[in-house]
């Protein structure tokens, strides 16, 4: 998978997040992400590198700069997969349609924009990035309609409930303000995808507390049944299926988020 650091002229610390929530043409894509490179490093500045390996594992190590990696692994895992479902004309065994084709590339982008992003993040914060990821999909994830959707699908969810159970471990408010602007995009990835795998369904009690409640009453992650709050899971619940498309060495070490 691709894991370029990108480069390009200092911007503003106001325009921090200006890539996350102004339209941008796909071709200026990489001018913006790198101008964004050189805002970062201004307010991350203390962030330090917590990234001590175990062995055989990825350790995205903790506090501010371990939520930080833990992120990036993440939007590593989603970036590889739109790459490769492009890659891979799509769906293979399938005919695409023209909206679906744009937004599985719109998806592609957004997702490499969020993983370019907070690498640059990290890395212009003298933190230390964990290394690029090596993914592995099930014999047939690429190979039809139905198989690519429903990856995505579950790619999607874990990233919204990913990111909603570590906002607890952000101590930063900047950060926070930025993890919210980027869930808030990948809840919309959700929403579109949930609607492609079957119509109306953009929404649902296994990932918004509609009906039966998340967990035990006082558990870190509770949403009371009939909230309407959206389900988060730990990082630990997150690994537990992200590592499945991982390869061993590249597998995630959360340990230090608590």
């Amino acid at each position: 998978m691709s894991d370029k650091i990108l480069s390009g002229p200092q911007a503003p610390e106001a325009n921090l997040d200006q890539p996350l929530y102004s339209p941008i043409k796909r071709r200026s894509f990489f001018m913006y992400a790198g101008a964004t490179a050189g805002a970062t490093a201004l307010v991350l500045a203390g962030c330090k590198d917590d990234n001590n390996n175990s062995p055989g594992m990825v350790n995205v190590g903790s506090g501010d700069a371990g939520v930080l990696n833990y992120a990036y692994a993440l939007e590593q895992l989603e970036a590889d997969f739109y790459t490769q479902v492009r890659t891979g004309s799509y769906y293979t065994g399938s005919t695409i349609t023209a909206a679906e084709k744009s937004i599985l590339d719109d998806l592609y982008y957004h997702e490499v924009i969020h993983r370019d992003f907070l690498r640059a993040a990290i890395t212009g914060a003298n933190a230390t990035p964990i290394k690029p990821l090596t993914t592995v999909y099930p014999a047939g994830t690429f190979s039809s309609r139905a198989s690519v959707l429903g990856t995505a699908k579950a790619f999607e969810d874990l990233g919204v409930a990913a990111y909603n159970g570590a906002g607890q471990y952000i101590t930063t408010p900047l950060y926070l303000y930025i993890a919210g602007k980027i869930v808030s995009v990948e809840a919309r990835h959700a929403a579109i995808i949930r609607d492609l795998v079957s119509e109306g369904t953009f929404v649902g009690n296994d990932v918004i507390t509609l009906t039966s409640a998340n967990k035990a009453t006082g558990d870190t992650n509770y949403a009371p049944a009939n909230s309407s709050l959206e389900r988060s899971m730990t990082p630990s619940e997150v690994v537990a299926i992200a590592n499945t498309f991982l390869a061993d060495g590249s597998k995630l070490d959360v340990s230090g988020l608590r």
